[in-house]
């Protein structure tokens, strides 16, 4: 344990012997790495999944993130609980207490998100500079050899810094605080937003975003209000089908903004970060404290105010510039940077790219339906200022540096990851090797066609939620170990309390996932369903194992205890 963790454990102990407010003044004071996970959060994916969940479902979405991220930090005190009472890898002691099937699937799950949401941050990198930063140098760039190149420059340089990660040096803190500083601007700049529009535009509702906070679970079956008039005015058949397509869309950027709050990779990120700063059993009030306030309170107050100013500009309005009414009929302007999407989206209903045979009604939902990128939400800055360039530059570098500090972080999480099943040292060459796991991001080209860069996150994110169950599951598991805790098990009322939290978030996030799983398909063959239940059957067989394997350990140390006497 380190000279600063020594320290911090007699405070903790002196404070604890005190009790009453001495503890929480304490805490207070101590705290700091649980606004450290909070800042690693605030990346690109919950900036678009923010974004995005304001567009599609308005101030009625609010509720979204905040439910997300109090179930993130419940299963997160949890780890962090069990992590500090063993002082242990809980990979380990999952592997080798509980279930190996489990365990596995957690290293293995939290590395392939890795992969899948390191895609995102390049695609956001490189929108915040072709569409924000430097417009015109990529107005008229063509092909994918400007997307590699500028992937690879960030690659390169990431990768260079997050190798020096672990080193005393200027640079690296330079480059940290750097981060820090331009993610709060633009998080305060969203702030400066919300204020304005409270004070002074004539339509803002602040009633209905207060409202938007209490959860209603019902927005997975029905499409939020700002839908109905334009439903309405539909033919039945027609409205039934646009209805579903809101819903199916409204799913995806629910899960997607919800699996952005708190990942899977977190979870393996969280237990060795405490470890490696020397954290034992005294810390974990602390932690939880941390986690409680730290995460929660940062996170919450930064995307609701992104979901806000997103929901004001875009809710409920159709693409901009995209359509228009001359003489009471919809004139769809085709040379648009929105029409190739508002084609696709046509051609699913119609089954041809003819605009002839559809409705003027319809053409409406379908330009309220494209998805916007980095340039139109920057947009949402300009109610600071009337200096739109200004606006479209502070959002650019604000995107831009929460897509930099994600890409660090995620490949610090898979050095972790290929120490922990290596069974190497961590920040060893294991370590740099997993490190290096970043540069698949590069390749987020050849994966993502569609239209809006930034919503390469919200289906990246949907798809990294089906993996969140498998570590939820794991620290439920966990907590209820007599093998793994002893005597630091919870017992009474606060195991209720603690099984109550994490079954809630268990159940939710499961069903959820499984959802999610069981629409994806590689064709006709439906892989998610496929491997949904392989993976059940495994953590069934793994779990009889573990039962054979402890029975026969039991029955050995009795033998050995009646020899002993004997």
């Amino acid at each position: 344990m380190s000279e600063k963790a020594e320290l911090e454990r007699q405070q903790l102990v002196a404070a604890k012997e005190q009790g009453g407010l001495s503890v929480l003044k304490t805490y207070v004071k101590m705290s700091g790495p649980g606004w450290l996970q909070s800042a690693i959060t605030l990346g690109g994916g919950s900036l678009s999944g923010a974004l995005f969940l304001g567009v599609i479902g308005g101030y009625e979405f609010m509720w979204v993130q905040l439910v997300a991220m109090l179930m993130g930090v419940t299963m997160l005190c949890a780890i962090a609980y069990v992590t500090l009472s063993t002082g242990e890898s809980p990979f380990k002691s999952l592997k080798t207490k509980i279930n190996p099937v489990l365990a596995w699937g957690w290293l293995i799950a939290s590395l392939l998100a890795n992969l899948v949401w390191v895609l995102p941050q390049y695609s956001l990198a490189y929108a915040a500079v072709s569409q924000n930063l430097m417009p015109e140098a990529f107005a008229n760039v063509e092909g994918d050899t400007s997307k590699y190149v500028v992937s690879f420059i960030i690659f390169f340089v990431v990768t260079g810094i997050t190798l020096c990660y672990g080193k005393e040096g200027i640079g690296i803190k330079i480059y940290e605080w750097t981060l820090k500083l331009v993610v709060a601007g633009i998080v305060l700049a969203f702030m400066g937003v919300v204020f304005k529009l409270a004070t002074t535009a004539d339509d803002f509702n602040m009633g209905a975003v207060i409202s938007g906070f209490i959860p209603d679970f019902g927005m997975w079956f029905r499409p939020a209000t700002g839908y109905s008039d334009f439903l309405n005015a539909l033919e039945p058949q027609a409205k039934e089908y646009w209805t579903n397509v809101i819903i199916s869309e409204q799913r995806t950027r629910l899960i997607g903004a919800a699996s952005a709050a708190v990942g899977i990779n977190m979870t393996f990120l969280l237990p060795f970060s405490m470890l490696n700063k020397g954290w034992g059993k005294d810390h974990r009030g602390l932690a939880i404290f941390d986690l409680s306030t730290g995460m929660v309170i940062p996170f919450v107050l930064a995307v609701s105010c992104v979901v806000i100013a997103s929901a004001h500009m875009f809710h409920g309005k159709t693409f901009e510039g995209l359509i228009s009414e001359k003489d009471g009929i919809v004139v769809v302007d085709e040379t648009n940077k929105g029409f190739s999407s508002f084609e696709k989206i046509i051609k699913k209903r119609t089954g041809s790219e003819s605009l002839g045979e559809v409705a003027d009604g319809e053409k409406k939902i379908a330009a309220l339906l494209i998805n916007r990128d980095t340039g139109a939400f920057a947009d949402s800055l300009s109610t600071l200022t009337s200096n739109k360039s200004f606006a479209n530059t502070v959002f650019g570098i604000g995107v831009l540096a929460m897509a930099l500090s994600t890409i660090s972080m995620l490949m610090l999480i898979s050095g972790f990851v290929f120490s922990e099943m290596f069974d190497k040292p961590h920040g060893g060459i294991y370590h740099k090797i997993g490190i290096l796991c970043g540069g698949t991001g590069v390749l987020w080209p050849v994966f993502w066609s569609g239209g809006s860069k930034a919503f390469l996150a919200i289906v990246t994110s949907t798809i990294g939620y089906i993996f969140l169950p498998i570590a939820f599951l794991a620290f439920f598991l966990m907590m209820n170990s007599k093998k793994i805790l002893g005597d630091s098990r919870p017992e009474g009322g606060k195991r209720v309390l603690w099984n109550l939290l994490m079954g809630t978030s268990l159940l939710i996030t499961g069903s959820a996932a499984a959802y999610t799983a069981t629409t994806k398909k590689m064709g006709d063959f439906p892989i998610g369903t496929v491997g949904l239940i392989t993976f059940v059957v495994l953590v069934i067989a793994g779990q009889v194992y573990m039962n054979n394997k402890h029975k026969n350990e039991d029955a050995s140390a009795l033998i050995d205890g009646e020899e002993a006497t004997d």
